[in-house]
């Protein structure tokens, strides 16, 4: 029995030991455990690891505490609510880890405006560490009070922000300016004091602060450029040294004021501030932040004279190779830019050539960008790349790169037959997302011709006439409805001929076979083709009035028409019935006695019918071509109207007095100066003085140079030999010097002596010193003469 109890004591003893080893080497590698898996080992399991977060929350191990926080952030990513632990996570918030505080803060921040009561045990804690010593934890303290959506602490966050304000770090005085939109969101009353704390955080001179300042004005009293009076010409001296983020913001504001508060460019006169303004923004072209450039591309533009758009060209266009979101943005602001300078950017046509990658919304401002840039040098280019988007698997580039072959022939008359030749090859294709806007392209190039063509030019076989025949004859291969009632309509208005033909009189050969084959496939048109099928039969009747077979189509096909299921065939069967009563009374039959009203005649009815109607309907312009339109606005790139959008100013035409933008950083600062010298006081300032020459003293080493003054070296084998014999010479003088130095007290008296009498000697030693340098630098010469040879 004994044994036995003391099995179960050692088997006991072990396993407790093995549950502290356990213990012991979990707590000791749970730091190797975080760096393995990272922050995703929190998102694993996290229903598991969260029973024990409340009493991990109230341990006493900072290592504990720490462990609960991340699994909190973790299940927040997540789109969990932890808000019960809200309790657990205030009493921490004075944790003296900075890790645990951040999390802490960011706990806080999350649920603040959910548990409003507890939030305020923590407003005390966040006072004390606005006073701490790390800039760090002050910013920190203001970010979390300020975000605390409690409106009944907005008092103390308005003092929080004007301590901050003042702050020796610019780090906490950023964090009080981004404070300041959330201040005045929580409470709208505390409005004039943060006015007042702008107004004074407008004088900043950090560079790391002065954009987040920007945001707040545009935040709080956007309409107050008032402020901006004195404080304008050095913001715009600063600007180059903000950080890239700050400076867009800034930039914005100070274009706002510009356009505000300056007078309008006229010619190439600026005002100096305006000039200052686009001095100052100019280097920021040559940042590595797309924003920033485009920021300042819109200043250029919007507060520029014309000369300054050249700058423009290479800074966006390398943008065009950053990203695929950078560059649908540039593309849109190169839509808007280029029309004011299109030679500027044509010889760079080849950078806004489409890939086959591209998407939809950046090949089509591609397309349009390359038809803005069209000139006599590159349209061939040009109008090849178009012809190859019509082979793209999108219907609508498709479209648009065939549309953008009829506005080059409208742009340059050399291509038009270039662009005819293509769009009829289009039309044979038979792919009908390909046809339908060739046809219609081509209706509008033929239009136009005819609208402008000499006598005699439609006999040729690119003539208009001989384009619209060739589409009456393919008019059974075009299924598309827009295309079939586009040729139609372009057989009815241009069927009149004056030309012999075994058809009916006074109508092209190929006209009345349209309406025949129209009148078979009638009742299945769609009713857009059937309403101009029904305008070519009264066409053709106008023309011929005589001919039997045409009145008989026309007369079947009115028929039709009378009793269609869609009342706008039926209404414009009436019309052109009752308008063509006194052209061909057997059209009804002899009902037309019946009828009341004006008969029109032939000439009257054909005035009606056929003149007007060529005139070619301009495209209506985008959202782009609107002037009110502007840069870095949503509504540019999205092409709606966004609500959030900002408005530009108008310019004023004379502006408010320069002499309000003076302040003490335009005076002029007089160098101070850092040493005096006596040979620019007094009289002798005049005079130039002679630089001091250093003389040897008797028994140096220059004297015994001055000794071989007259030998000179002739070949190299000599020099060394002088130089050895130099070196001995040196040796013997400093024996002697050492042997001289024994007797100082007689040479002190000696020296004295010639001190006095050294006096009245200065000017013949100056000579002779002048000499002897002469000398030695013609020795000088000399070696290096023969070291060379």
């Amino acid at each position: 029995m004994s044994g036995q109890q003391y099995l179960n004591t050692i088997t006991e003893n072990a396993t407790r030991l093995g549950m502290r080893l356990q213990e012991s080497f979990s707590e000791h590698t749970r730091d190797l455990a975080i760096t393995r898996g990272a922050s995703a080992a929190y998102m694993d399991n996290l229903d598991d690891r969260s029973k024990n977060i409340r009493k991990q929350l109230d341990s006493n191990s900072d290592r504990e505490k720490l462990d609960a926080m991340k699994k909190l952030i973790a299940l927040i990513s997540k789109g969990r609510n932890v808000s019960e632990y809200f309790a657990q996570v205030v009493k921490n918030v004075a944790s003296q880890n900075l890790e645990i505080r951040k999390l802490v803060y960011i706990y806080l921040l999350r649920y603040a405006e959910q548990e409003p009561d507890l939030a305020l045990l923590s407003i005390n804690t966040f006072q004390k560490d606005l006073t701490d010593s790390n800039p760090l934890i002050r910013a920190m303290a203001l970010r979390v009070l300020s975000g605390i959506r409690v409106p009944m602490i907005g008092n103390i966050v308005v003092l929080a922000i004007k301590k901050c304000a003042a702050d020796v770090s610019p780090y906490v005085r950023k964090t009080a300016a981004l404070a300041i939109p959330r201040c005045i969101e929580l409470d709208s009353g505390n409005l004039p004091s943060l006015i007042q704390i702008i107004t004074s955080m407008l004088k900043e001179r950090s560079p790391l602060a002065i954009g987040s300042v920007a945001v707040a004005f545009e935040a709080v009293c956007p309409t107050r450029l008032d402020l901006l009076h004195q404080q304008y010409r050095r913001l715009c001296r600063m600007l180059v040294e903000v950080d890239e983020w700050g400076q867009v913001d800034l930039m914005n504001l100070l274009l706002r004021y510009a356009r505000t508060m300056l007078p309008r460019p006229v010619g190439d006169e600026l005002d100096p501030d305006v000039k200052l303004l686009l001095t100052s923004v100019e280097p920021i072209l040559m940042s590595s932040n797309p924003a920033a450039i485009m920021a300042a591309a819109k200043v250029i533009y919007y507060a520029g004279p014309p000369p300054y758009l050249q700058k423009l060209p290479l800074p966006l266009l390398k943008l065009l190779r950053k990203s695929r979101e950078i560059e649908r943005v540039v593309l849109v602001y190169l839509l808007i830019i280029v029309p004011k300078a299109p030679e500027l950017f044509s010889p760079y046509y080849s950078r806004f050539l489409s890939r086959t990658d591209d998407t939809r919304e950046v090949k089509r401002d591609k397309i349009r960008l390359l038809l803005r840039i069209l000139t006599l040098e590159n349209y061939g280019a040009i109008l090849r790349e178009f012809i190859d988007y019509s082979d793209d698997v999108d219907d609508l580039v498709v479209s648009d790169s065939i549309h953008a072959i009829g506005r080059c022939a409208s742009a340059i008359p050399e291509s038009t037959q270039q662009c005819l030749a293509a769009l009829i090859g289009m039309i044979q294709s038979g792919n009908d997302s390909v046809t339908s806007p060739a046809v219609m392209v081509l209706k509008t190039l033929v239009q136009t011709q005819l609208s402008s063509a000499a006598p005699g030019v439609t006999s040729s076989p690119q003539s208009p006439i001989s384009i619209i025949a060739r589409l009456a004859r393919k008019v059974d291969d075009i299924t598309n409805v827009q295309a079939r009632a586009c040729i139609i309509w372009l057989v009815g208005q241009y069927a009149a001929s004056d030309e012999p033909s075994p058809g009916p009189e006074g109508i092209a050969e190929w006209a009345p076979d349209v309406l025949r084959k129209a009148a078979k496939t009638f009742g299945q048109e769609a009713t857009f083709v059937k309403l101009q099928v029904i305008t070519l039969a009264a066409k053709l009747l106008v023309l011929s009035p005589n001919d039997r077979t045409l009145g008989l189509l026309s007369q079947y096909i009115f028929s039709l028409a009378r009793y269609d299921t869609n009342y706008d065939v039926r209404d414009r069967a009436k019309m052109l019935s009752s308008l063509l009563a006194g052209v061909s009374p057997s059209l009804f039959g002899g009902a037309e006695e019946e009828r009341g009203g004006v008969i029109l005649r032939r000439e009257q009815v054909r005035l009606v019918l056929f003149d007007g109607k060529s005139g070619v309907i301009e495209d209506e312009p985008g959202y782009i071509d609107d002037e009110k339109t502007l840069l870095g606005s949503l509504t540019v790139v999205l092409g709606k109207t966004m609500q959030m959008d900002s408005l530009l100013p108008d310019w004023m035409e004379k502006g408010v007095e320069p002499s309000l933008r003076d302040s003490e950083d335009d005076k002029v600062v007089v160098p101070v100066p850092t040493a005096i010298s006596s040979s620019s006081v007094g009289p002798k300032s005049k005079t130039i003085t002679s630089p001091v020459v250093l003389t040897p003293v008797p028994g140096s080493r220059p004297d015994s140079r001055q000794e071989s003054k007259g030998t000179s070296a002739h070949d190299l084998d000599s020099f060394y030999a002088d130089a050895v014999s130099s070196e001995e010479d040196e040796e013997s003088e400093d024996e002697d010097e050492e042997s001289e130095g024994n007797d100082d007290g007689n040479e002190g008296s000696d020296r004295d002596e010639q001190d006095q009498s050294g006096s009245n000697e200065d000017t013949e030693d100056d000579d002779d010193e002048d000499d002897e340098d002469e000398g030695s630098r013609g020795e000088a010469q000399g070696a290096n003469s023969a070291i060379s040879r």
